[in-house]
């Protein structure tokens, strides 16, 4: 089991703001693409945008893009693995337009941290790039794009679609907003409208990445998608495996199915209008889950490691980083901290994130 051994509290403390600016670009997960100490002084915001895809509930990194087909039965789980673009690397049966289009994308399988096991730290560690402390509230990366890039052609800076985050289970911070900034730099939440959203898919979350992709068109800096907005009493990505949680078999008929069709729908819109150069586009839940299923047939929560999906801007095609062990419980090498990822897109707008913002 994962016991945390790593040493990851200067990670969860965010990055210093020296540190930040040394690492630039994507040197900060070290991919070795472009970075440079002089990274952020290579250009500015401009059109830069980011779409995070909030999957929310944290999916099993065995069930969908880090399956382990020789481990044991209770480790690998019922689905099967797939073949895809990329040599040597398979998915989940129940992706297969990702696996189509995976050297399009950057797949990272070590993503990792080690605060609570609750949804709430890893959302304050993806969206904020720092964990939450008695007295302080650390603001969104939209919010600090929209204080510090403003709107672009009229359209608003932040926007998260088609809820804000609701009830995941601890009545703390998830990050999702301005904190300390103000309301003034608070995203603007909106519903996509009803309907069929063709390529994407008839559902909220292809409704909603279509029009995240509007949005970005028309010049916002950063789009949130929360694929839901609870882990209770429907279905999500928490797959406890019981009730009122979800179980693997959502996954097989709805979870999956529903993320494969928008996510790849996304992409192939982005490219094809020339937007992904600009557009980074992040995946990723707030945590893994457990590598052996427990007795309900689910997986619990495991922040243990995970794995997120980069597309776009100076993300790279076609690459793993990092891999997880045998069992899936930990990386094996390469490990990228949840607060990364948050350097991440903050680095693709050019902004700073430091521990001292407010």
């Amino acid at each position: 089991m994962w016991n945390g051994r790593r040493d990851q509290r200067r990670s969860n403390q965010g990055l210093k703001r020296r540190e930040f600016l040394q690492a630039g670009g994507l040197g900060v997960l070290g991919l070795g693409l472009g970075a440079a100490p002089n990274a952020l002084a290579r250009g500015t915001a401009a059109d830069r945008s980011v779409i995070l895809l909030m999957l929310v509930g944290g999916p099993s990194q065995i069930d969908t893009f880090d399956p382990k087909p020789d481990a044991p039965s209770d480790v690998r789980g019922p689905f099967r693995s797939i073949a895809t673009a990329v040599p040597g690397v398979r998915v989940c049966e129940h992706l297969p337009r990702l696996a189509h289009r995976l050297d399009r994308v950057t797949l990272v399988r070590s993503v990792h941290h080690d605060a609570a096991p609750i949804h709430e730290t890893g959302y304050q560690l993806v969206q904020t790039g720092q964990l939450s402390r008695p007295d302080t509230d650390h603001p969104h990366i939209g919010s600090l794009a929209a204080r510090d890039l403003g709107p672009l052609r009229g359209a608003p800076a932040f926007v998260v679609l088609p809820r804000a985050l609701g009830n995941t289970g601890v009545g703390v911070w998830r990050g999702q907003s301005a904190g300390p900034l103000g309301t003034a730099f608070d995203p603007v939440v909106m519903a996509p409208e009803k309907g069929h959203s063709g390529a994407y898919g008839p559902t909220e979350f292809g409704r909603s990445c279509h029009l995240a992709r509007k949005l970005v068109e028309r010049g916002t800096r950063f789009v949130t998608v929360n694929m839901y907005d609870t882990v209770f009493n429907q279905v999500s990505w928490d797959c406890h495996g019981s009730r009122h949680f979800s179980t693997l078999d959502d996954y097989a008929r709805e979870v999956l199915p529903t993320f494969d069709r928008a996510y790849t729908a996304l992409i192939d819109d982005l490219e094809e209008r020339g937007l992904l150069e600009s557009t980074l586009v992040v995946a990723t839940g707030e945590f893994g889950r457990g590598p052996r299923m427990n007795a309900s047939g689910g997986r619990d929560h495991w922040p243990g490691v995970w794995s997120a999906l980069l597309a776009g801007g100076d993300s790279g095609r076609g690459q793993v980083i990092g891999r997880s062990d045998a069992l899936g419980g930990e990386p094996a090498n390469h490990p990228v901290g949840a607060n990364e990822l948050a350097a991440l897109m903050a680095t693709h707008l050019r902004l700073s994130l430091s521990p001292t913002q407010g």
